[in-house]
């Protein structure tokens, strides 16, 4: 034995696949990018030809002929929080079964880095995904001009758009705690600029001023761990008896604090969250959350995005949202 390494064979191109099966390169072309082009006896042979010469398509090239690079992009604030994972799964499992590629980017809800990462992504993809994104309307809507988009917890009218039924979820919620006995709750506000925080919080105004209930707002906040569990010494300083954080990150981020101060969850106050992420009912107290599906969320977004594709019109329709009660509520002390 020599001990080199054998030479890698050349990968298969175009040319042999069709000397193999006895075509124009322009008909592989055709039958293996636009498939019903060429006869169903032709294209069969074709793609038996390309499996026996393990054949693949060359994205940069097939992006030249039909302009498609079947890629989309999508874009999250924080790929450290579980809300997150829903969103990929279920865009993932739409994109690859219709041989597309998903590609993800992070802006670490710096609005700049957004910018920057949507420019970038812009040149390579047919089209986008922003979640949960915190650009500018106008932003937005210079995006959409040139490729299409769909946005994931943000209304904007005029861009397709996956969003929660805010409305019915935080009412289920704010009944659940009249029915506990609190009259006073306070709704921990996310970040600044996030379109759905400001929906969440409209939404516990108008059931609690249904229900004769007194509110207030703290924030914005990080919506992380940490963001919640800075507001602690003031859950415990006032009179609040119920809290309602924009997120299960900051709800277990006030529940860890509080506890920590010689507080009790729910015993001196209730704390719930919005979104189910994986780990909120193991905590202790398991924490009462609004569950949002976002597995459903990425799947539609993604399949709008392929509508668009071609030329397909989308009807959007909330996704319903659930209320889940554990341990973190309890009656009214």
């Amino acid at each position: 034995m020599s001990g080199e390494a054998e030479a890698p064979r050349p990968a298969a191109t175009i040319y042999d696949v069709a000397a193999r099966a006895g075509v124009n390169p322009s008909t592989v072309s055709r039958a293996l990018s636009k498939p019903g082009r060429v006869s169903a006896a032709t294209e069969a042979r074709i793609r038996r030809a390309a499996e026996e010469l393990d054949f693949r398509v060359n994205p940069i090239a097939r992006a030249l002929l039909t302009g498609r690079t079947r890629t989309i992009g999508l874009v999250v604030a924080d790929a450290t929080n579980p809300a997150v994972f829903g969103i990929v799964r279920g865009a993932e499992e739409v994109a690859s079964a219709q041989d597309y590629t998903l590609v993800i980017a992070e802006s670490r809800g710096d609005p700049d880095a957004e910018v920057a990462t949507t420019d970038r992504l812009l040149l390579s993809v047919d089209g986008l995904i922003l979640a949960t994104t915190r650009l500018p309307d106008e932003r937005i809507r210079s995006l959409a001009a040139r490729k299409p988009v769909v946005l994931v917890n943000r209304r904007l009218d005029g861009v397709d758009a996956v969003l929660p039924d805010v409305e019915s979820g935080v009412t289920a919620l704010v009944a659940h705690l009249d029915a506990l006995g609190h009259r006073s709750v306070v709704y921990l506000a996310g970040a600044h600029g996030s379109w759905i925080s400001e929906r969440r919080w409209g939404a516990v105004q108008r059931a609690a001023a249904a229900r004769s209930m007194s509110v207030a707002q703290w924030g914005p906040h990080a919506p992380t761990i940490d963001g919640g569990r800075a507001l602690a010494p003031r859950i415990l300083d006032e009179s609040h008896t119920a809290v309602v954080a924009f997120n299960d990150l900051m709800a277990i981020g006030a529940m860890q604090a509080v506890v920590q101060r010689g507080g009790a969850v729910p015993g001196d106050v209730s704390i719930a969250g919005f979104d189910d992420i994986f780990g909120s009912e193991f905590i202790v107290p398991a924490l009462t959350t609004v569950r949002t599906p976002f597995e459903a969320a990425g799947r539609n977004a993604a399949g709008a995005l392929l509508q668009r594709f071609d030329g397909v019109s989308w009807e959007p329709e909330l996704l319903g949202t659930e209320l889940i009660v554990r341990d973190s509520t309890g009656p009214r002390r």
